[in-house]
């Protein structure tokens, strides 16, 4: 999914895992806070804030945002092979293919023909041309002859052959959930009565047919995190909270081969273990944001309930929210002394960086510093090497633009062409690192800090869907139609909201 030396990138999700499993309208507004501290521990993230859209930006803010969201579109448009639509894991340069890129990819055409960056019939050429791949590629249990097995697919792919890229990569559950998203997207965006439109449906209904959630399942209810013809099945499994609530909602979804009515539950057994407060907001943690923003960048949880959330009196995107909010606190903060941390530079999640190195800072002092890591700040763990990933805070836009939209114009102009280029933001960077060593990606700048080159289809993704999703409410609005992700969203006791109105 990221990129570091292939070997040990394939255990990347499985040792990420084994680390942390993470009324009425009241004229008083100090009144309605105080009721919320009672009810959930936690200050409202900014009680008083008005919201902020589009449309309230200032016209700079504005120009900001439309040049980002074409800039981050044109990354899946040009980083993919269009003979058999597979999107690279990292991108200018050699990659093999994420097929969670993919995911993302399919999802972005469909924002694309929306801004008018592309026409609609190129936009279904290219979904015509990936879903034809995955619906006919081999599915079979050998080790170099397949691109899946039992319906799921190989979390890193050959960009060419579209064959598993190497024994060290396993078959991944929650990137073929990510694909999933982008391909049950194409299914309800694609919905004129063409000849191409109407395979795209059919295309897109067999691959996430043909996906086996119980073979996935050694340790039922649960759902393990993959697969590998040599090793078999991955001795971890999904357990809340995390990027993996995609993942049940999808297995629980299925027509032809459903997880059991436990099998939410069974995720949500573990939500205790992270909920408490960080930072002064009240929350269930993840450390890295990208566990906030990947299953939310195609459900719309905004005013649906599942169980816990009845009973902790908010829906995810206020966890995320809450969770978008302690992260800037903890920049503010900055206990790790880290260059750059403040109000609007901030941002902890799964990015590339410098390097695993202990080396020089740009203060003089001595640091370690790690190549890709899973970096967060949270009650779970905190992993923080001064490395800042734009996506962070722009996958989170949707939960609090207020925040983020003053956070990307910072980063924007702080730190200019080292961190900003022709496709948006590059992966991340690091205003503390001035070692002078070998790097596996990225550049140097002496004083200055250490710029990634490149960027990650699985860090664009969140940042060109959640731009679309603050803006218009675009993905959210296609994905109410699929009827798998509603069922798979009732069967594990979702309620309200856009739920209990009749699909549109």
């Amino acid at each position: 999914m990221r990129y570091v030396p292939a070997p040990d990138r394939s255990l990347h999700d499985y040792l990420f895992t084994m680390f942390n499993r993470r009324f009425q309208h009241i004229a008083s507004k100090a009144l309605v806070a105080a009721l919320l501290v009672m009810s959930t521990g936690s200050r409202p993230a900014h009680a008083q804030a008005p919201a902020t859209t589009y449309d309230t930006l200032t016209k700079p803010q504005q120009a900001m945002i439309d040049d980002l969201e074409k800039r981050t579109f044109q990354w899946f448009w040009d980083s993919a092979n269009p003979a058999n639509g597979l999107i690279p894991d990292h991108y200018p340069g050699p990659s093999f293919s994420s097929i969670a890129s993919v995911g993302f990819g399919l999802t972005a055409y469909g924002i694309g023909v929306e801004r008018g960056y592309i026409t609609r019939p190129q936009a279904v050429d290219r979904t015509l041309a990936t879903l034809r791949f995955f619906a006919n590629a081999q599915q079979n249990d050998s080790e170099d002859n397949a691109t899946g097995y039992h319906g799921f697919f190989y979390h890193f792919l050959d960009m060419r052959t579209g064959k598993r890229k190497a024994r060290w990569t396993e078959l991944s559950s929650v990137d073929t959930t990510l694909l999933l998203g982008g391909v049950l997207f194409a299914q309800s965006y694609y919905d004129q009565d063409t000849p191409k439109e109407k395979e795209i449906r059919a295309l897109a209904d067999t691959v996430y047919r043909r996906v086996d959630w119980t073979w996935m399942q050694p340790r039922a209810p649960q759902i393990s995190m993959g697969w590998t013809p040599g090793g078999r099945f991955i001795d971890a499994d999904w357990k809340g909270y995390d990027e993996g609530m995609l993942v049940y909602i999808l297995a629980l979804g299925s027509p032809t081969h459903a997880i059991g009515d436990d099998g939410w539950s069974a995720w949500t057994s573990t939500y205790p273990k992270t909920w408490g407060t960080f930072q002064d907001q009240t929350f269930l943690n993840f450390a890295p944001l990208f566990g906030h923003q990947y299953s939310e960048s195609w459900v719309d949880f905004r005013g649906i309930r599942d169980a816990w959330s009845r009973q902790h009196g908010f829906d995810y995107v206020e966890n995320g929210r809450r969770a978008t909010y302690a992260q800037r606190a903890y920049a503010i903060a900055n206990p790790g002394r880290w260059m750059g941390y403040g109000e609007n530079i901030w941002g902890l999640t799964a990015c590339n960086g410098p390097g695993d190195v202990v080396g020089k800072a740009t203060d003089g002092s001595t640091r370690q510093f790690f190549g890709y890591n899973a970096r967060g700040a949270g009650l779970d763990y905190i992993a923080d090497d001064g490395t800042i990933a734009p996506t962070a805070a722009g996958g989170s836009i949707a939960f609090a633009p207020e925040i983020v939209v003053p956070a990307l114009q910072a980063m924007k102009d702080r730190y200019g062409q080292y961190v900003y280029d022709r496709y948006g933001f590059v992966d991340a960077f690091d205003p503390s690192f001035d070692a002078n060593s070998t790097l596996n990606t990225g550049r140097r700048v002496p004083g200055v800090g250490w710029f990634d080159t490149v960027q990650l289809g699985i860090d664009q993704g969140p940042i060109v869907l959640m731009i679309e999703n603050w803006r218009s409410g675009f993905v959210w609005r296609v994905m109410r139609k699929n009827p798998y992700i509603r069922k798979g969203l009732e069967r594990a006791g979702f309620t309200g909201g856009w739920l209990d109105k009749a699909a549109k």
